[in-house]
């Protein structure tokens, strides 16, 4: 990058390329500490993958799919008698991209209040610092050079690809396309049985779509609970979504208006048809061109993340990476808070992520949520632990709901009852999940959550059932 090319503009304190969940969080909290921010976005809404072609719209749909598929088979039950029910994607669409924005567009007011500079196009670090001071280009509908002694990468990830079935953007999609196709699939092929399969999935098998599901691995979710993920398989083949496990896709070919899509399973080949693919096998950092090379910064080869300290400094002085750029869950609640702790630690404040109690969620219905490690993962470290479940069909307000699927599972060490892990496969239970979070974060029982008082009725008291279940004392089952 020659930088004469590029008009010169005022100095920061602090430049960050990637205007996502982690990018602008971190532009706010250091701004609140008083730094002088530029924030670098390649699109043209701030928000990042996240806002713009991830969590809120998929769960925007999510939402509006749940509701359809109430209103067609579950409102009579609770004496609620509404008719024929239609189906109007194009309004269900427009809602979702009416939720996007507004949320994008109160990022941007965000921005504004915080007096946090914002340049829209791509930013590059053009080599080398010079005198301890870096120069990022920013491309875009003008060229403009922005200096500042530190740099945060903050550019986030990108869905991943596979050899035998290269996106094409219009039968063979990514979940970016997944969340806008103009008529419901008659059959939707799912390559890779992760939630984000999963999510999109449901939302598509909800509205009418015949779902498909082909996963190389033996199982779906492989990094969750083994337990949960066996009752959420049960519960999405119930839904009549139909899953082929052991299953690697060789390759697709076009068929007239059909995609044939060839895999193996077991030795045996086997065929699926259908009108789209929706590969969703994982995502993968995206560092490309943004001059890394040119500035020295380390890359690994294999996972493709940038290695960082604890201060989530780079190999190179005054460059900084966080989110889905460096070790750790890909995940947008992960990266806001990887965000404000760089921040506050350049500040000078002691802050850290506690990368053990981040929980995560699969917002299929009913949801997962989870925090702390599996039960196989605990049992293969060799601690001795004690168990704790209670269903959801033993909780009244599951009940009044007629939500009554899923259950809770709390483990806590056997000798000094720590919690040391919540799964929950239910009703909100993205919801419930805060506060086990919360209690892992302050070091707390089993004994605590039990000791708690819940209101009642409410799903929360599946929680605290299962933590008195630990040792054997529930009141309700």
């Amino acid at each position: 990058m020659k930088t004469e090319e590029y008009a010169v503009a005022e100095r920061f304190d602090l430049i960050i390329i990637g205007g996502g969940p982690g990018g602008y969080v971190a532009a706010i909290r250091a701004a609140q500490l008083g730094q002088k921010i530029a924030l670098v976005e390649k699109r043209a809404t701030l928000g990042g993958t996240c806002l713009n072609v991830g969590c809120i719209p998929s769960k925007a749909l999510l939402d509006s799919s749940e509701v359809f598929a109430q209103a067609k088979s579950h409102l009579s039950r609770h004496g609620v008698q509404v008719g024929e029910v239609k189906l109007d994607l194009g309004a269900m669409l427009v809602r979702k991209d009416k939720v996007v924005k507004g949320l994008t567009d109160g990022v941007t007011y965000l921005m504004k209040k915080n007096k946090i500079a914002v340049y829209a196009g791509t930013g590059k670090l053009a080599g080398a610092a010079k005198e301890g001071v870096f120069t990022v280009g920013v491309t875009g509908a003008k060229n403009e050079t922005l200096e500042a002694a530190v740099v945060l990468l903050a550019t986030g990830s990108e869905a991943t690809q596979i050899p035998s079935l290269p996106f094409d953007g219009k039968n063979v999609v990514s979940s970016t396309e997944a969340l806008c196709f103009d008529r419901v699939p008659n059959h939707l092929i799912v390559v890779g049985g992760g939630y984000i399969g999963l999510e999109l999935g449901s939302v598509w098998a909800r509205l009418g779509a015949k779902v498909s599901v082909v996963e190389f691995l033996p199982r779906i979710l492989p990094l969750s609970d083994g337990e949960i993920a066996e009752a959420l398989h049960k519960s999405l083949v119930k839904q009549g979504i139909t899953f082929h496990l052991d299953t690697g896709v060789t390759g697709a070919t076009v068929k007239g208006s059909q995609l044939v899509v060839t895999a193996k399973s077991k030795d045996k080949e086997v065929v699926f048809e259908g009108d789209k693919v929706l590969v969703a096998v994982g995502r993968r950092p995206f560092t490309a061109g943004l001059g890394l090379s040119e500035a020295g910064v380390t890359v690994d080869g294999k996972t493709g993340r940038v290695p960082v300290n604890v201060d989530f400094m780079t190999n190179v002085p005054g460059v900084y990476a966080i989110g889905d750029l460096i070790e750790g869950p890909m995940l947008a609640h992960k990266a806001e808070e990887d965000g404000v702790v760089f921040a506050e630690r350049r500040a000078g404040i002691e802050s850290h992520v506690h990368y053990d109690t981040v929980p995560s969620v699969i917002y299929t219905w009913p949801e997962v949520a989870s925090v702390g490690p599996t039960e196989e993962q605990i049992k293969s470290s060799g601690r001795e632990y004690k168990k704790g479940v209670f269903p959801f069909n033993a909780s009244p307000r599951a009940r009044c709901m007629d939500e009554s699927e899923g259950f809770v599972k709390v483990l806590a060490d056997a000798k000094t009852d720590r919690l040391l892990a919540v799964h929950i496969f239910g009703p909100r239970a993205s919801d419930m999940i805060a506060e086990a979070v919360s209690v892992m974060e302050f070091g707390g029982s089993a004994e605590d959550i039990g000791r708690t008082c819940h209101a009642h009725p409410t799903l929360s008291e599946a929680l605290k059932e299962a933590a008195l279940a630990v040792d054997k004392r529930a009141l309700h089952l």
